[in-house]
C-alpha cells in the first residue's frame, strides 16, 4: 500500500441529541462573527492536523480533547471533541471562566460521548 502524503481533512460533526438538537451548534449561533469565525478557524485547524497537539488541542483523557481558541474578545473558548467512526464529534463548547476546565463541562462531553458510542 502506497502511503498517501496528501494531508486528509478528518470530518467534524457536531453531536445531535435524541431530540435532534446540536448544543455546539446553537452555542456558536449565539456567538458574535469574530468569535464564532476564530473558534471555526481552529476546528478546522484541528480537522486538518489530527492528532494534533498543544498549544490548539489539550488531550483530556478517555479519548476527549479540548480544543482552545484564544478570542479575539480577550475571552477563552473551548469545544470538547472526540474521535468517532473516522469524524471528530464536536460534543460541547462553552467559554472559559477559570483555569481548569469546569467539571460540569467534562461531565457534559462525557455524557454525550457515551451516548454516541451506545
Amino acid at each position: 500500500m502506497v502511503e498517501d502524503s496528501q494531508p486528509q481533512k478528518i470530518p467534524l460533526i457536531f453531536y445531535r441529541t435524541a431530540a435532534g438538537s446540536e448544543p455546539v451548534r446553537e452555542w456558536l449561533k449565539e456567538l458574535d462573527d469574530a468569535e464564532r469565525r476564530a473558534i471555526g478557524k481552529d476546528l478546522l485547524r484541528a480537522q486538518w492536523r489530527w492528532p494534533v497537539g498543544m498549544p490548539l488541542c489539550r488531550p483530556l483523557g478517555n479519548g476527549l480533547w479540548e480544543v482552545r481558541t484564544d478570542l479575539p474578545t480577550k475571552r477563552t473558548a473551548r469545544v470538547l471533541v472526540c474521535l468517532y467512526r473516522e469524524h471528530l464529534v464536536a460534543l460541547h463548547g462553552f467559554i472559559k471562566k477559570t483555569r481548569a476546565t469546569p467539571d460540569e463541562d467534562l461531565a457534559t462531553a462525557r455524557k454525550r460521548k457515551k451516548e454516541l458510542e451506545q
